[in-house]
């Protein structure tokens, strides 16, 4: 079953719309605008399906009879929240940080017609295992500027799959969208058979 309105995915990330091509549902692209900033006390599950519900809400307003689906992923080092470094500097901090060591990815993700009133979301988690990384491995990463625009300054689909010695969950959710979360959610809503 095809939507009678389009289907928008509220991102400009390449990686998301590779993913959500996977899914053989038509949609287009379109980027959200939305305040990131951290709530005080906000936990990083609350911060990611907040995000989402946000971008996927704001898209909505000015799409009303279309679906939208948005998303948010985010590194988790013990309480710390890492999103997507703005320099090289903060870059070689996070990767520093990941080095020899244990995180989580959470995915935030919500699908919305606002014309419909309908709305669900939910978010995934994803534990991800670091080897030890030297600092020649840090530098020649980040010389490869993979890093900047990726949350936690890694790219597990790219050059960044060589730091990690183990996973334990989704693949899809690190790369940005968790697959078979987002593929139930749709077929919830008859927007694919």
């Amino acid at each position: 079953m095809t939507p009678t309105s389009p289907l928008i995915l509220a991102s400009a990330s390449p990686r998301r719309k590779e993913l959500l091509t996977i899914t053989g549902i038509n949609f287009e692209t379109q980027p959200s605008q939305v305040d990131e900033t951290i709530l005080p006390g906000e936990s990083a599950s609350s911060y990611v399906v907040r995000l989402a519900r946000a971008k996927a809400d704001w898209l909505a307003k000015r799409n009303p009879g279309s679906w939208i689906l948005a998303a948010d992923t985010i590194v988790v080092l013990g309480e710390r929240i890492m999103g997507k470094p703005m320099n090289r500097s903060q870059a070689r901090e996070m990767l520093e940080n990941l080095s020899g060591r244990r995180h989580e990815v959470l995915t935030g993700y919500c699908l919305l017609n606002r014309k419909r009133q309908q709305c669900a979301y939910d978010y995934a988690r994803t534990e991800v295992e670091f080897r030890k990384l030297t600092p020649a491995d840090i530098e020649t990463y980040l010389d490869s500027n993979e890093p900047i625009d990726k949350a936690g300054a890694y790219a597990i689909q790219g050059r960044g799959a060589a730091f990690v010695s183990k996973i334990n969950g989704s693949y899809t959710n690190v790369v940005g969208l968790p697959l078979v979360e987002v593929i139930e959610l749709l077929k919830r809503f008859n927007l694919i058979p």
